[in-house]
């Protein structure tokens, strides 16, 4: 199941109307959405409305937090690359990796570090099956 990234619709205005960034279409306007960092980016906006219970449910300060951290968790994981083909960490890398991560902390702490629980139907739930008459007997 793809999970869209795209906003509420905005009351009265056409989805044509609107910027190929809200309606889901780009993720970023002008970049190719088939590299390997949009890629990356967009599974992490996906995994992490996943975790606040779904697109339909979050709000749009929500959603750009959740933006915002999926771009520092890209460049995070970036920057790991970076050190384990070295080998190792400069001072500065190792500076920019500790404050990056701390700010993505802090976005994460904004919109909350817990999963949201779903509502899902319960297949045990016996009110969820429906009994034919003719099967019945």
């Amino acid at each position: 199941m793809e999970m869209s990234i795209k906003g509420a619709e905005v009351e009265g205005q056409k989805s044509k109307a609107r910027s190929r960034i809200s309606n889901g279409s780009a993720i970023l306007p002008g970049v190719d959405g088939r590299s390997t960092w949009v890629r990356r980016l967009r599974d992490l906006i996906a995994l992490h409305l996943s975790d606040l219970g779904g697109d339909d449910v979050v709000s749009e300060a929500e959603r750009s937090i959740i933006r915002r951290a999926a771009v520092l968790e890209t460049e995070l994981e970036r920057l790991e690359l970076a050190f384990a083909l070295a080998g190792e960490a400069e001072p500065a890398q190792i500076d920019l990796y500790q404050r990056t991560a701390n700010s993505l902390r802090r976005l994460l702490e904004s919109v909350g570090l817990q999963r949201r629980p779903r509502e899902v139907e319960s297949l045990s739930d016996p009110l969820h099956y429906r009994v034919d008459e003719d099967e019945a007997a």
